[in-house]
C-alpha cells in the first residue's frame, strides 16, 4: 500500500469515526439546550427571583468567558479525547447531584451547576474544534464542520421544542436526569471512538520547546500567532461583534414577539427559530456538499459576506414584515449563520496543530465577551429604546465592519500593474 492509499484510508476511517462522534455530539448538545430551558425555569420556581435567575444566566456566561482563558493551555497540553469525555462525565455529575440534593441546598447548588456547565460547554467547543483537522485529515474539514453543525441545529430545535412538554411531563428532576443521559451517552459514544485528536508536535513549542504553562501565556501564546497572521485576529474581531450584535436580537426577539401578539408571545420567536434553524441546517448541507464535489474550502471575503448577510436579515426582521417575507428574511439568516459558522470555524483550523487550540481558546474568549457585553448593553437599551433600533445598531456595527472586510481584502487581492 502506498503512502496515498495510507493517507486516504486514513481519512475515510477519519471521516466514519467523526459521523459517530457527531451523533453524540448532537446528543450531547441536546441535553445543553434541554439543560438552559430547564434550569432557568427551575431556578425561578426555585427563588421566585427574576434577579437571582439573571445572575444564575450571568454566572454561566462569565465562567464561560474566564475559560476560554486558559481551554487553550489545556486543550493544547492534555489529550484532548479525554478532556472531552471528562467535560460531558463532570456535567452529568453535578445534574444528577442537583436533583438528590435536599431542597434547602438546591438553591445554592444551581450556581456550581451553572459554573460546571459553562466552563464544559467551553472546554468541549475549543477541544473539537482544534481536533477536527487531525481525525479527519485537513482537506475533509469543511464536511466534518457541517456535519456537526447540523447535528447541532438540529440539537437546539429537538431541545427547545421539547422542554417544556417534559418539564411538564416528568418535572423538573426528570428532565435533569434526561440532561443527565445525554452527557453521559456522548461521553461513553467518544470514549470507545478510536480518534486521533492532535498532531504529533502538539504540546511543544517552536522549536520543540516546551510551551510556558499559565492562563496569560496562553493568551500571549495565541497574540504571538496571530499577529503573524492578521486575518486571523480580523475575523475573530468580527466575530466578536457579530456575538455583540446576536446578543441584541436574543434579548430584543421575546420583546418583539410580545408586541406582535401580546396574547401569545411565544408564537413570532418559535416561527423565527423553527424557520431560521431550517434554514441553517439547508446551508450546512449545501456547503457539504458543495465541498464534496470541488475540494475547495471557504476564504475570508465570503465569511466576511455571510456575516453581512446575517446581520441585515436579522435587522430586517425587526421591521415586523408580513408574514411571508418574514419567513423568507428568517431563512436567509438561519442559511448566513449556518454558512458563516462553517467558514470561520474551517478558517481558523487551517492553523498549525501546536497553535490551534491557542487560537480556539482565544476566540471562544472574544465571543463569549461580545456576546456577554452585548447581553447587558441591550438589556440596559431596551428600556428606553425600540427593538428595532438597538438591533439595528449593533447588527448595523457588524455589518459595516464587515463590509469594511471584504473592501479591504478585496483591495488587497487587486493585481498590480
Amino acid at each position: 500500500m502506498t503512502i496515498a492509499d495510507q493517507g486516504v484510508g486514513r481519512t475515510r476511517d477519519g471521516m466514519r469515526h467523526f459521523r459517530f462522534l457527531v451523533v453524540g455530539n448532537a446528543v450531547s448538545a441536546y441535553g445543553s439546550y434541554l439543560d438552559m430551558v430547564a434550569l432557568n425555569l427551575f431556578a425561578y420556581s426555585l427563588t421566585g427571583s427574576a434577579l437571582q435567575t439573571g445572575l444564575l444566566m450571568a454566572l454561566r456566561l462569565a465562567t464561560s468567558f474566564l475559560t476560554g482563558f486558559g481551554a487553550g493551555s489545556l486543550v493544547s497540553r492534555l489529550d484532548r479525547k479525554r478532556i472531552m469525555v471528562a467535560s460531558d462525565v463532570t456535567q452529568a455529575l453535578v445534574l444528577v447531584v442537583l436533583v438528590l440534593a435536599p431542597a434547602t441546598t438546591q438553591a445554592g447548588l444551581l450556581y456550581l451547576v451553572a459554573v460546571v456547565t459553562g466552563a464544559g460547554a467551553t472546554l468541549t467547543n475549543v477541544a473539537l474544534r482544534s481536533s477536527i483537522p487531525e481525525i479527519v485529515g485537513q482537506d475533509q474539514r469543511v464536511r466534518a464542520n457541517a456535519l456537526l453543525a447540523t447535528g447541532r441545529s438540529i440539537a437546539m430545535v429537538a431541545g427547545f421544542a421539547s422542554a417544556g412538554v417534559l418539564i411538564s411531563t416528568v418535572g423538573y428532576s426528570g428532565a435533569f436526569l434526561i440532561d443527565a443521559g445525554a452527557f453521559l451517552f456522548s461521553a461513553a459514544n467518544l470514549a470507545r471512538l478510536p480518534i486521533t485528536t492532535r498532531g504529533t508536535g502538539a504540546g511543544a513549542g517552536p522549536g520543540g520547546a516546551e510551551k510556558p504553562p499559565g492562563v496569560l501565556a496562553a493568551q500571549l501564546t495565541a497574540l504571538r500567532y496571530l499577529r503573524l497572521t492578521p486575518i486571523l485576529l480580523a475575523l475573530i474581531s468580527l466575530r466578536a461583534i457579530d456575538a455583540f450584535g446576536s446578543a441584541s436580537h436574543n434579548v430584543g426577539l421575546p420583546v418583539l414577539s410580545t408586541a406582535l401578539d401580546p396574547e401569545h408571545p411565544a408564537a413570532f420567536v418559535s416561527q423565527f427559530w423553527a424557520t431560521w434553524a431550517i434554514g441553517n441546517i439547508v446551508a450546512q448541507r449545501l456547503v457539504a456538499g458543495w465541498s464534496s464535489r470541488t475540494g475547495r474550502s471557504i476564504d475570508e471575503r465570503a465569511f466576511a459576506l455571510g456575516a453581512a448577510l446575517m446581520s441585515a436579515a436579522f435587522i430586517l426582521t425587526f421591521t415586523a414584515p408580513p408574514l411571508p417575507l418574514a419567513i423568507v428574511v428568517a431563512t436567509i439568516a438561519g442559511i448566513a449563520d449556518g454558512f458563516t459558522e462553517i467558514a470561520y470555524t474551517t478558517r481558523l483550523q487551517a492553523a498549525p496543530d501546536e497553535q490551534r487550540g491557542y487560537v480556539f481558546g482565544f476566540s471562544a474568549m472574544a465571543e463569549n465577551l461580545g456576546f456577554g457585553v452585548g447581553m447587558v448593553a441591550c438589556a440596559f437599551l431596551l428600556e428606553r429604546l425600540t427593538p428595532l433600533s438597538v438591533v439595528g445598531t449593533f447588527h448595523g456595527l457588524a455589518v459595516l465592519l464587515a463590509l469594511v472586510m471584504v473592501a479591504a481584502l478585496s483591495i488587497r487581492r487587486r493585481p498590480t500593474t
